[in-house]
């Protein structure tokens, strides 16, 4: 199946290799020229057969939603784009509804398996009509994973990012768990070697998983984690998970708990604790620290 890509980045770009070497004709582009096999957005509109499908691979937000009011200039009737970004399901309401306009269909793409994508398959949450996912399905087999698991048709338009979403948030927690679990190993005096707990619960435990993995494995490289700052981003899609929650009234206390805790880590001197420092120093007598 021919397809075209925009965004060639660490996701975009491995996306293309692994539909490559399922045997697809995958034309990209991207605003490197180095990596780009067309000239701009004509020009890889030009280079597809009708119908076209446009798989789009940019930063969520503007540069997407952007991406797709341009494309929805360049192709036509019968065409489909593919939004596999980490967009706000919001976003694919209004992207639909443009492209519906123009004839173009739209399908919302929720990705998960990064730079180990082109090596193990990405897991893939789609959202979209019947027809549309149906013609992409020699895509979708290409990009997940062998196997039965790793592809979800999740319901309309905006199930997909949706259900990305949830899964994100999900890992929020997840990681926390395990960073929690980290920190109070490393401030115990009982344990000596806390890269060795971390690496036996690898296999036989009921924590076991892929992150638990991928902590070892920086373990390895750093055993006390001496070279990273304790600062963690928060690209939106835990914030996105907890505002769904607070909307559906689902109680959501890891997740919102590991959100919060991503925001203090961006924090030099927090506020709030500052503020708690003076309380106790007024209300007790407690000494507070100087800066």
């Amino acid at each position: 199946m021919q397809l075209g890509i925009i965004g060639l980045g660490r996701m975009g770009g491995n996306m293309r290799e692994r539909l490559r070497r399922a045997g697809h004709d995958v034309i990209g582009y991207d605003r490197d020229p180095k990596l780009s096999d067309t000239a701009d957005l004509a020009d890889l509109a030009a280079k597809l057969a009708a119908p076209r499908a446009v798989w789009v691979m940019v930063p969520a937000g503007d540069p997407t939603r952007q991406t797709i009011r341009d494309l929805g200039e360049l192709l036509g009737e019968g065409d489909i784009v593919i939004d596999g970004g980490n967009s706000r399901f919001t976003d694919d309401l209004d992207n639909a509804a443009h492209l519906k306009t123009k004839g173009v269909g739209y399908v919302d793409a929720g990705v998960s398996g990064g730079v180990w994508g082109l090596q193990n398959g990405y897991a893939l949450m789609v959202g979209g009509g019947d027809e549309d996912i149906a013609r992409l399905m020699p895509i979708f087999e290409s990009l997940k994973p062998e196997g039965e698991f790793g592809f979800v048709h999740a319901g309309g338009v905006g199930a997909g990012h949706y259900a990305k979403m949830v899964h994100n948030g999900i890992e929020y927690g997840l990681m926390h768990a395990y960073a929690e679990g980290y920190e109070l190993l490393e401030a115990s005096e009982h344990v000596t070697n806390v890269p060795g707990v971390i690496k036996s619960w690898r296999e036989g435990t009921v924590i076991r998983s892929w992150l638990l993995d991928l902590l070892d494995a920086a373990l390895e490289e750093d055993p006390e984690l001496a070279r990273i700052a304790g600062y963690a981003a928060e690209s939106g899609e835990g914030r996105w998970t907890v505002e769904e929650a607070i909307r559906l009234k689902v109680p959501m206390n890891v997740i919102a708990a590991s959100l919060f805790a991503r925001y203090a880590s961006q924090q030099d001197d927090s506020p709030a604790m500052k503020a708690v420092a003076a309380l106790r120093n007024q209300f007790g007598g407690h000494a507070t620290k100087s800066k």
